[in-house]
């Protein structure tokens, strides 16, 4: 008995063209791997995941400007003259505005964290806490 499909040898494939297709495959493998979506939009979060009842500066706000601002924004670095490592320092741009139109990426001011993206809502929304209670140094 006869087999109906006829094998086919593989034709020769020079060097560089399979190089060249690997390349082309590596390349659009790195392309669609640069897709990015923060975690918010993912999932967004409903008003009773983001807990602001308890808002502090040394355990809310100082550990959010720790994470995302102060190694820019410190004694010895002080990007833009603008200092959030410490609590004087925070409220000379927190008084003046500038603190919460960078952070919240409102025109007319550079949008921090600088090149990077917005904080989250519930950050923002702590942090807005924070400054509505007075901004207080507890």
């Amino acid at each position: 008995m006869k087999p109906k499909f006829k094998v086919m040898q593989n034709p020769k494939i020079s060097r560089p063209a399979l190089l060249q297709g690997l390349l082309i495959m590596l390349v659009a493998i790195a392309v669609n791997a640069c897709y990015y979506d923060n975690e918010e939009d993912l999932y967004p979060m409903s008003n009773t995941d983001c807990d602001t009842t308890n808002v502090t500066y040394s355990g809310t706000v100082q550990p959010i400007l720790n994470a995302n601002c102060a190694s820019c924004h410190n004694e010895t670095t002080a990007n833009g003259n603008v200092i959030v490592s410490n609590y004087p320092d925070l409220m000379t741009v927190v008084n003046n505005g500038r603190f919460w139109g960078a952070i919240n990426h409102e025109p007319g001011y550079t949008p921090m964290p600088q090149g990077g993206g917005k904080l989250s809502e519930c950050r923002l929304a702590k942090i807005r806490k924070w400054i509505d209670m007075g901004a207080p140094n507890n």
